[in-house]
């Protein structure tokens, strides 16, 4: 393999948990990446993307990102509605751009549209530094080509040959003739006709930015980096539990709110909904897959349209007991016999309010 180095790319980091973003922020530093913009939300990110446009001459290039990291669940504009504006929207200064989503929904559902939006990589939180360069990296070695149809811009879908899902048959057609192929992208434009196909092939820049023009074969980054990036998120895990904390708080009280309002608890476990959210993407980071695991039950039990009486209240309350606990008494990895003995008394609760999750 042959050595490269981030020092001339640059990227947009999305993120509105301004704990995971900081972190995130000094993991693709150590990486080494040249400059890491950062965003709290996909209106920032848009509000920095107009302004990096419409910026000529030298300062052109001081604001010029090579790719985003985004997280999906933000407020007022999500990470799928910037991967929308980024790949649909006249104003966005590079429709190519890569963009790679981040989140702990990594449902399939959010994948599915993630892709149909055109994002170029998905990496599911919990997340590593070994993760995130993973998906870096495919994106300077193996850039795909870009589909330009009347339903669809963004790279190509088809990763892999073979049937498509659901035994449907095969949608393609072998070789280029039925596509128009184009390389450059000094012009995007939709085609007229629904059975009309362009394929994007451009050079690949970030390559070239890296030092990995005319190399052939895998490029990597110096083992050092990756070991120092890992390490931060190891230190960042004493801050975890802190963090932990009062997020865990906050559940506590929103769900006493929710008690003593029993006929309008909408909002109250939409509140919930996202603070399972938040811990279910971060626990597993940071050495406690136990947060994860019971944060993504109790992100399943809070749903739109699930129960909002006073039993679905006490399976929340069960949740925030069992966290509490992992976070008290430090119960890392599987957690042994206190895991086991967490997670049954997690399930009676559960089947004592008639619910079903973990």
């Amino acid at each position: 393999m042959s050595t490269v180095s981030l020092e001339r790319l640059s990227i947009l980091l999305v993120e509105d948990n301004l704990y995971i973003r900081d972190i995130l922020e000094s993991v693709l530093k150590q990486l080494g990446f040249g400059w890491v913009a950062t965003a709290r939300n996909g209106q920032e990110a848009i509000e920095f993307l107009q302004i990096a446009g419409k910026t000529s001459g030298q300062a052109a290039g001081l604001m010029n990102v090579d790719m985003i990291l985004c997280d999906l669940l933000m407020s007022p504009i999500n990470g799928l509605l910037l991967l929308r504006w980024v790949r649909m929207q006249k104003e966005s200064a590079n429709r190519f751009i890569p963009f790679i989503m981040i989140s702990g929904a990594a449902d399939k559902e959010y994948v599915e549209a993630a892709r149909d939006l055109g994002v170029t990589e998905f990496v599911a939180k919990p997340f590593s530094a070994q993760s995130i360069l993973d998906r870096v990296m495919k994106v300077i070695e193996h850039p795909r080509q870009f589909v330009t149809c009347s339903s669809y811009f963004g790279p190509d879908r088809r990763r892999k040959a073979g049937m498509p899902p659901g035994g449907i048959g095969e949608r393609r057609r072998p070789g280029d003739t039925h596509a128009t192929v184009v390389y450059s992208a000094d012009k995007v434009v939709k085609p007229k006709n629904a059975s009309d196909v362009w394929y994007f092939r451009l050079p690949n820049a970030l390559r070239e930015k890296v030092g990995g023009a005319g190399i052939k074969g895998p490029l990597q980054l110096p083992k050092t980096l990756l070991e120092e990036a890992e390490s931060t998120l190891q230190r960042q895990a004493l801050d975890f539990a802190d963090w932990a904390k009062n997020y865990l708080s906050k559940l506590s009280k929103v769900t006493e709110a929710a008690m003593l309002n029993p006929n309008n608890r909408r909002g109250h476990f939409q509140e919930m909904n996202m603070v399972a959210h938040e811990l279910r993407g971060q626990g597993g980071t940071f050495g406690y897959p136990l947060i994860t695991v019971f944060a993504k039950s109790l992100y399943e039990a809070t749903l739109p349209g699930c129960p909002e009486d006073d039993n679905a209240l006490s399976v929340v309350k069960a949740h925030t007991d069992a966290m509490r606990a992992v976070i008290r008494d430090r119960v890392s990895g599987d957690g042994g016999e206190i895991g086991r003995e967490l997670l049954k008394s997690l399930k009676y609760a559960i089947d004592r309010a008639g619910q079903r999750t973990v």
